[in-house]
């Protein structure tokens, strides 16, 4: 069992995110069997089968996300530089506090994007897909390749589950919950950022430059 997840057991309006724990604490112990599992309540929501709502969600920070390989590798197998143009594409998701992917167009997005539009003014999005190209130049003996870090930033706020029928015992549950996905380019200072990376080969690497047609010759692999 969760114990992160609350609930109660009477048809009380939305409470505010200081009363849950009165609430909580007010209402009768459950065995563990009876109480469902974080996992059960927001499957519950995504499915519709809990009226589900994410209250007063609160947005971090942004913060640039960690670098990621975005472009096939570059391997220069000649004895000059080799330049060439490089294309690149990036698919940034969102997660939840455990993990979870959090799917762009799903139910739950949805009811994340209506809060935070509500409270905030703007829109939320899980998801966020760009691609471009560029050119890199990789010296003699060496791997070049692309990478692209995205602006992130999270919304923690409780997930609100109504049933119209009592399950577990309860017409209402409530879970905490933290989503990290992409944040618009600029927010709060931060800028997305694309860096052309290279290393020197490996010994296999090199060898590997020595067979057949790579003698000689820039050649790309995929990632």
């Amino acid at each position: 069992m969760n114990s992160r997840v609350m609930r109660n057991g009477g048809r009380l309006a939305a409470l505010s995110a200081a009363a849950l724990g009165m609430v909580a604490a007010m209402a009768l112990p459950a065995a563990a069997a009876d109480e469902p599992t974080r996992k059960e309540l927001i499957a519950d929501c995504a499915s519709g089968e809990g009226k589900c709502s994410f209250n007063d969600p609160v947005l971090g920070k942004a913060f640039l996300g960690e670098f990621r390989q975005v472009s096939n590798s570059l391997y220069n197998c000649s004895t000059s530089a080799a330049t060439q143009s490089m294309g690149w594409s990036d698919s940034v998701g969102s997660t939840d506090s455990v993990g979870v992917s959090v799917t762009a167009g799903g139910k739950i997005a949805g009811i994340v994007d209506v809060s935070v539009t509500a409270n905030y003014g703007h829109t939320w999005s899980s998801s966020h897909e760009e691609n471009s190209s560029l050119n890199m130049t990789v010296q003699p003996g060496e791997v070049g390749w692309i990478s692209r870090a995205q602006v992130m930033q999270t919304v923690s706020g409780t997930w609100q589950t109504h049933y119209d029928s009592p399950k577990w015992g309860h017409y209402y549950w409530y879970v905490p919950d933290t989503i990290t996905g992409p944040a618009k380019n600029g927010t709060d200072g931060q800028s997305n950022a694309v860096v052309v990376k290279t290393r020197k080969m490996t010994s296999a690497e090199k060898a590997s430059c020595s067979s057949g047609s790579k003698a000689g010759k820039a050649f790309t692999v995929q990632r």
